[in-house]
Formats: structure tokens, sequence, C-alpha cells
């Protein structure tokens, strides 16, 4: 395993991450028992990360980490989040004070812990002065409760004003070869800050797994079923909308040759691309099975060269798919 460090914390982390959004239910029919035995192999393997939120689920995402890690919660940097998911708000967003210090311990009650690794605010409130989340979250860490403190899917104006009141350890945003965003503002503030950056979506939601064809369909439970549309978020359209998903079904089908010149399965091409960024500390996927953790650490070793980094872009413009998608990762 390769691990890296995690920002300015104390924590070095694996470069591939355990992201337990799929094991909520929004992803359809999963067997847990798998999934305990994928948490079991991961942690054999050396994957240290497991990253997950209250709003998978409601709390089933946690619930079910916490009876599949069991006496290993030792051995884990533990991550949750907190913010989203309430529909009596009208956003269906609450960092306040209130909710951080209750959210808190609906997480370690459902973690069965006592503290998590890092905390972290998984959406942007508009309701909610940065200024008294960021108090709050830094009560958590003096109490005990949290190590460190994190925001997730902050514009950039947002995260600066964040590091103006405390420090924020770690970042998590979407980043692959479909979601490139990150790239021009975020991750060159990170670096520089030195703040650690998980980066989810690294398979971009299935597509970069080599699997899907023009004819699938995805459960009715599956929120993929929807075409992208996934309430006002804008992180997904340009993947699954009608007018995008089947030119970026070809794009795939382009990479699996390129993957195979490195000896390499896509999702094992993809995540090598994921973690060439430098800032990137940890690529989060979602892993149902063992077999699934065994083929996605074949992504570790080795580098993708220049000429081939060039030519990933050169599929991309061949085809018309769209590698930065315009806006934010919300609507106005």
């Amino acid at each position: 395993m390769e691990f890296r460090q995690f920002g300015r914390t104390r924590l070095e982390v694996s470069a591939i991450g355990f992201g337990c959004w799929e094991i909520g239910g929004t992803y359809g029919r999963i067997d847990e028992t798998q999934f305990q035995r994928a948490v079991s192999q991961a942690i054999d393997s050396g994957i240290n990360c497991f990253d997950t939120a209250e709003a998978y689920g409601m709390g089933l995402s946690e619930q079910a980490l916490a009876r599949a890690l069991g006496s290993r919660r030792r051995d884990v940097v533990l991550v949750t989040k907190f913010g989203t998911g309430y529909p009596e708000m009208p956003t269906r967003r609450d960092s306040s004070r209130r909710r951080v210090m209750a959210s808190i311990e609906n997480s370690l009650r459902n973690l069965e812990t006592d503290h998590v690794d890092v905390y972290m605010v998984h959406w942007p409130d508009p309701d909610t002065s940065l200024d008294e989340t960021m108090r709050a979250l830094d009560d958590i860490v003096r109490e005990g409760k949290a190590r460190y403190i994190g925001v997730s899917n902050f514009r950039l104006s947002q995260l600066e004003a964040c590091m103006r009141l405390r420090p924020i350890d770690v970042v998590q945003y979407g980043w692959n070869m479909f979601d490139r965003r990150m790239q021009a503002e975020i991750f060159p503030y990170c670096a520089a800050q030195e703040i650690g950056v998980m980066a989810y979506g690294s398979l971009a939601y299935g597509m970069l797994s080599g699997t899907f064809t023009a004819d699938m369909r995805f459960e009715e439970s599956d929120w993929r079923s929807k075409g992208g549309m996934l309430g006002s978020l804008n992180l997904f359209r340009t993947l699954f909308g009608p007018d995008h998903f089947p030119r970026n079904l070809r794009v795939v089908e382009e990479l699996k040759g390129l993957a195979a010149r490195y000896g390499m399965t896509l999702p094992q091409f993809a995540l090598r691309w994921t973690l060439s960024n430098p800032v990137v500390s940890t690529a989060l996927v979602g892993f149902r099975t063992p077999a699934e953790v065994t083929e996605n650490l074949g992504a570790l070793g080795g580098t993708i060269s220049p000429a081939d980094l060039a030519e990933i872009d050169a599929i991309f413009a061949r085809h018309g798919a769209v590698a930065v998608p315009p806006g934010w990762l919300e609507d106005e």
C-alpha cells in the first residue's frame, strides 16, 4: 500500500480510500455480508481511510460501517460528514451550532466510537454563518470528539473565509477524468495551504468502471436511473444526462485500449489517473465486494506518461465529451 501525508495533520492515509456512500442505500441493493468482507479485506490490504456521512442513508451507512469494522475501528482513519439531508430545512442543509452538536453525537453513536478522526461539513449551508459553524467544530475538537475538521464542496471564497476563522485540515471534492473543475483554483490553494485532499467520485460514479452499456437500465432505487439528476447538484448531468451518456461510453471504450497498454483494467487506470495529481492524499472508491478491493489495488505503483495523459485529453476532445462541466457543483 502507498501512504500519503494527510495535509498538515499527524495522519498518513492510504492512497486509496474506502468510500461508503453506496452502502447507504442510494445505489440499489448491496449485500451487507459482501460489504463486510470487503471492509475486512481492505484493512488487511493496507487501506486505512474510511469515509462515510450522516446523509448516506441518514445513519445507515455509518451503522453498516460500524458493524463491518468491529474491533478494527482502532486500525483506521475514520471520516464522517454532517450538514445536509434534512427535509425539515428549506435548503435541506443545516450547519448551525445546534445541528453540529446533535449530529456529532448521532454519528458517534452510529459508528460505535468515542471520536472520529475527521469531521466535515458535507455541503455549505447558505443560512448559517461560517463563524458559527467553525466555532462549533473547534469546540468538538477541544472536547475530543474529532481530531481534525474539514469541509466538502465549498467554493474557494468559502474555503478562504473558513481558513481566516479556523485552520481547515482536510477537504473533500469530486475529481476524476470526467470532472476536473478543482484543478483551476481549489487544488492550487490546497497545495499552498497544505490541506489534505480527499478525492471522491474517482471512478466517475461507475462510468469509469467500464461496465456500462447504451441499453443498460439502473435499478429504480439507484439515483443514476434519473439521468444524472440528483436534486440541484451539478455533478452528474454531463455524465448520465441523455445527451452525454452515449458519447461518454465511446470515450470509455477508447480509454480501455489505453489502459491495456499498461496491463491494467480501466478502473485501475482511472484510479491511477486520479492519484497522479500530487495534491490528492486519498482517492475514495466504493467497494461492494472483496473482489473489487483486489481489482482496485492494481492502480497502485507506476505513473501515466505525459504522452498518454495528453492522449486521454485527445480522446475526450474527439468525442465531444465534457471534462470540465460548466458552473459550480450546484445550481445558482
